[in-house]
């Protein structure tokens, strides 16, 4: 019997599997890898078996167990749902022992974790960790958001915070070396522990609902800046890589000016933005995210609204059939160009700072649910580098933390709400633009009734409530009795209302 040797085992050989392999191998652990379709192991151990740390071909669970120093620490990468269950029944039979760990760093509903962590005590230690950063972070330096036992997460924390993206501390910016068999050494690491059971997969769920509304609010400003303001799409490029040496600096907004500029392979005289159909697709998270604020009752209404955006994107035949059917507004004058970009820079940045700022609600409200007590500081500082959603921006917000961890809303602390006062003008400027001019902008319009709604010291919901008890006798309370007195009105002859305890 062969002595064990391997560091950790990998299980999954697709992209990220391989990716976080190599990852693992260049810091040095010896990786024992796992694919079901044992060609493509053999194929991946051939291609990169110079690698530091060493990577060790498996043909079957039995041998990966085998090959493992105790205790076993095993990341699973494979489609979320039934195959996590199924790598997990096949890793107890090969062997696994009570104080093993699984690690699922797939996109798992964060109640399937909860579920397997109670399922399998006492035969293996389930655990769930968030990955984010795509396959160039999974390969050079991804966030890592680890959720389960804390002593499972001591075993773990080496090796994750020795393959996650690093920051410069005293900055927050990312410290990146984007070279095979060159890792990044010092700065800060884009990990932490993030709570229990499914707290890690939570904060994974939430990352990437906050991915969908920042996708969309860039989408706007393009759809504004080219459809209102008449910019090209290279003028377009240059203006988000302007943005992006700014306050509005991140990954998906330098992207973004990538995109704009990229030429059609097929035709180099065209575009490649003006050839890709316009009809987004998505994977779940998302709506796993608005689903969740509706549970929780969370007014994450911009997170749902990109949802909603993604799927009126989807009916393509019925949109262009509606295009020649609906009318929208008569052609409105088009703005000055330069003052158009400059007021929609201010425009997407409240808007970032409100949709970031539901997202933060959201897992406010699932810690008090679930009793985690998540560091929200520590977790933005985990998102700055290694992330889709990496940006300066988040910088801010690990500062807001550090000001008030007790902070119950990203608005109500001093630099975002000097930020909010600073914009809100320019904010409904394009709002109103987007409306005058038929231009959809649900993420700008949504995340800015939200930012007047929660500012509100009286909303119309007086007379929903109202409503509610003359057809539903579902009592109200009123603003000259103590909060959680009901009363109920005799509707047919309100002059005779009547108190219930």
């Amino acid at each position: 019997m062969s002595t064990p040797s391997a560091d950790i085992g990998v299980i999954g050989l697709a992209v990220m599997g391989r990716n976080l392999a190599l990852n693992l191998a260049d810091h040095g652990f010896r990786v024992a890898a796992y694919n079901r379709t044992t060609s493509v192991t053999d194929e991946f151990v051939a291609a990169h078996g110079d690698t530091r740390g060493g990577l060790l071909g498996c043909r079957s669970l039995e041998t990966l167990v085998r090959r493992l120093k105790p205790p076993r620490k095993i990341a699973v990468l494979v489609r979320s749902g039934p195959p996590v269950d199924a790598v997990v029944r096949g890793l107890l039979e090969a062997g696994l022992e009570p104080e093993d760990i699984v690690v699922d760093c797939g996109n798992s509903l964060f109640t399937d974790t909860i579920r397997r962590e109670r399922e399998y005590a006492g035969r293996l230690r389930f655990f769930g960790s968030g990955v984010s950063g795509g396959e160039v972070g999974a390969r050079f330096g991804p966030s890592l958001m680890p959720g389960g036992a804390p002593e499972a997460w001591e075993h773990l924390r080496p090796l994750w915070e020795a393959i996650a993206a690093k920051v410069d501390p005293r900055t927050g910016e990312p410290l990146e070396d984007y070279a095979p068999g060159r890792p990044v050494t010092g700065g800060e690491p884009c990990t932490a522990y993030i709570g229990p059971d499914g707290a890690g997969h939570f904060v994974k769920m939430v990352h990437n609902g906050i991915e969908y509304i920042d996708m969309q609010l860039i989408a706007e400003a393009h759809h504004l800046l080219g459809a209102v303001g008449g910019l090209g799409l290279e003028e377009q490029s240059r203006v988000f890589a302007d943005w992006n040496r700014g306050d509005l600096r991140s990954y998906l907004v330098e992207i973004t000016a990538d995109i704009l500029r990229q030429r059609d392979p097929v035709n180099p005289r065209r575009f490649l933005l003006d050839v890709v159909l316009d009809a987004a697709e998505q994977k779940g998270t998302g709506r796993w995210t608005a689903q969740q604020a509706l549970e929780l009752g969370v007014p994450a209404n911009a997170i749902a609204e990109a949802v909603f955006a993604r799927s009126l994107s989807a009916l393509k035949d019925e949109r262009v059939t509606a295009s020649r059917a609906l009318r929208g507004p008569k052609r409105a004058p088009r703005p000055a160009r330069g003052r158009l970009v400059a007021q929609v820079r201010q425009a997407l940045y409240c808007a970032k700072i409100c949709a970031y700022a539901q997202g933060f609600q959201l897992m406010r409200a699932a810690q008090a649910e679930h009793g985690w007590q998540i560091d929200f500081g520590r977790l933005a500082a985990i998102w700055r580098a290694g992330c889709i959603i990496r940006a300066r921006f988040l910088q801010r917000i690990t500062e807001a933390y550090r000001r008030d961890p007790a902070l119950v809303n990203l608005a109500l602390d001093p630099f975002f709400r000097k930020a909010l006062h600073a914009g809100q003008d320019a904010w409904r400027h394009v709002v109103g633009l987007a409306a005058r001019h038929g231009i959809p902008a649900p993420a700008l319009s949504s995340t800015l009734s939200y930012y007047d709604g929660y500012r509100a010291a009286r909303l119309p919901a007086s007379l929903l409530q109202a409503q509610r008890d003359y057809f539903g006798a579902h009592t109200y309370e009123r603003l000259d009795a103590p909060r959680g007195t009901a009363f109920h009105l005799d509707w047919p002859d309100p002059e005779r209302p009547q108190h219930r305890a």
